[in-house]
């Protein structure tokens, strides 16, 4: 028997309602990130991780206080303990979905803007300074994590790195801040093409990175002042805690 077709409406509505966060589309083609990325390690990272990322997101807030928010609300309101399977999937979606914002092919990358480009003059002197210091945080760091580029609450610019899927924005992350570019160094991220040369993985996703975007970002991260007055107020409050 089949059913009527508004019948089958009303189960994907249902669906949709049921899984508020949904996997990202990349913005080219799995095959346009090659030779630097293969096509077959960006379809796995993306249909096979970060979707069981957004699955297992949906899954842990069903029924929480949670359920109702945002993702940017829910990572800055996350308790430090007790909430594994939300901080990691939530942090998860939210780290993989700005890494593929971020990530284009050659012939689609647009240059990095003015003010971007000030503030790493200020910041790092040269944009391969900065490079060295996001490799290093990127080697640094043992096991899982990711680099991040991101902009203070007082509005400079600072790398750093985090383990798993935490990122800068969480609340109970020591160094905060709106991060404008990731670097995914999970080994699921190159190891099919790279194996456990991590450094030739670095150096090859360097030269995907749209910096037009990533200016964009900053831009909107500078002149978003509320979220970076509630991570500023965070971090005090911290601070007076300790």
């Amino acid at each position: 028997m089949r059913l009527p077709f508004f019948f089958i409406a009303l189960l994907f509505a249902a669906d949709s309602i049921a899984q508020p966060f949904m996997l990202p589309k990349l913005p080219y083609a799995y095959t346009a990130y090659a030779p630097n990325i293969d096509a077959q390690t960006m379809e796995i990272h993306l249909t096979k991780h970060h979707q069981a990322y957004v699955n297992n997101l949906n899954k842990a807030i069903k029924g929480t206080a949670f359920e109702s928010l945002s993702l940017e609300e829910i990572l800055l309101t996350l308790p430090a303990n007790g909430a594994d399977a939300i901080r990691n999937n939530a942090g998860g979606h939210y780290n993989h979905s700005l890494f593929w914002e971020i990530l284009a092919p050659k012939s689609n990358q647009g240059p990095c803007g003015e003010s971007l480009t000030e503030a790493i003059k200020a910041s790092f002197s040269t944009v391969d300074s900065l490079k060295k210091v996001i490799f290093s945080a990127a080697m640094s760091r043992f096991g899982s994590g990711w680099a991040w580029l991101m902009l203070t609450p007082n509005g400079e610019l600072r790398v750093v790195s985090s383990a798993n899927q935490d990122n800068p924005i969480m609340n109970f992350s020591v160094e905060r801040g709106i991060p404008i570019l990731g670097i995914d160094v999970w080994e699921h991220a190159y190891y099919l093409n790279y194996q456990n040369r991590r450094a030739d993985y670095l150096t090859a996703v360097w030269d995907l990175v749209n910096w037009s975007v990533v200016s964009q970002k900053y831009d909107a991260a500078k002149s978003n002042t509320n979220l970076r007055s509630r991570l500023n107020s965070t971090k005090k409050n911290k601070k007076k805690g300790q």
